[in-house]
């Protein structure tokens, strides 16, 4: 088995276009927490100024996540990636406007696959289930908008080797399609 890919955040161009679907990876740097409220008020920012990511977005990272409260000693409590099919109607139009990356739970829409490879971003899915263990992987916690959204805030988040995987990568490969594919062909195979 590989070992995963450190990848610093937020991504260089070349680490962008180097991303295979199905590499595992280790993120560190900084991401920004956004969950379904959050995008739904980006949306209306954009429609407003087109083109223009607030707060300093451009080139980040989204993380489909709201930490629960610190825990002590720690910036942050639990952090688990919530399903991201919620949030592709709006992931399109902020991969135009600029954010590289998302990262979330489960498969995405035709349209976010499509919105990868036109504007070259990527989806990691992270793994559900093992949020006190994700929350581990945060150094620190400073809110940056949306306060009164509480725990759907808009919080910037440094992370150090948060585990992830590459599900869409920036030419529109997509594990969660080839992975079914690979294992009907393998199905098929054992029962002729």
């Amino acid at each position: 088995m590989l070992e995963p890919m450190t990848v610093k955040l937020p991504l260089q161009p070349d680490v962008l276009a180097s991303l295979r679907a199905g590499q595992q990876v280790l993120l560190s740097g900084s991401v920004f927490t956004a969950r379904d409220v959050a995008h739904a008020r980006l949306a209306e920012r954009l429609a407003q100024t087109p083109g223009h990511l607030p707060f300093g977005l451009a080139g980040q990272a989204l993380l489909y996540a709201g930490p629960t409260p610190p825990s002590p000693g720690r910036p942050a409590g639990s952090i688990g990636p919530t399903t991201a099919s919620r949030m592709d109607e709006f992931t399109p139009g902020l991969f135009a406007a600029g954010i590289t990356a998302a990262i979330g739970k489960g498969p995405r829409s035709p349209g976010v696959r499509d919105a990868c490879a036109k504007f070259g971003a990527v989806y990691f899915a992270a793994v559900g289930g093992a949020a006190a263990l994700l929350g581990t992987k945060v150094v620190s916690a400073t809110p940056v908008a949306y306060e009164d959204l509480g725990t759907e805030a808009i919080v910037r988040l440094e992370l150090v080797d948060f585990p992830a995987v590459v599900a869409i990568d920036s030419l529109g490969g997509d594990l969660y399609a080839s992975a079914v594919a690979d294992w009907a062909t393998e199905v098929g195979e054992v029962s002729s």
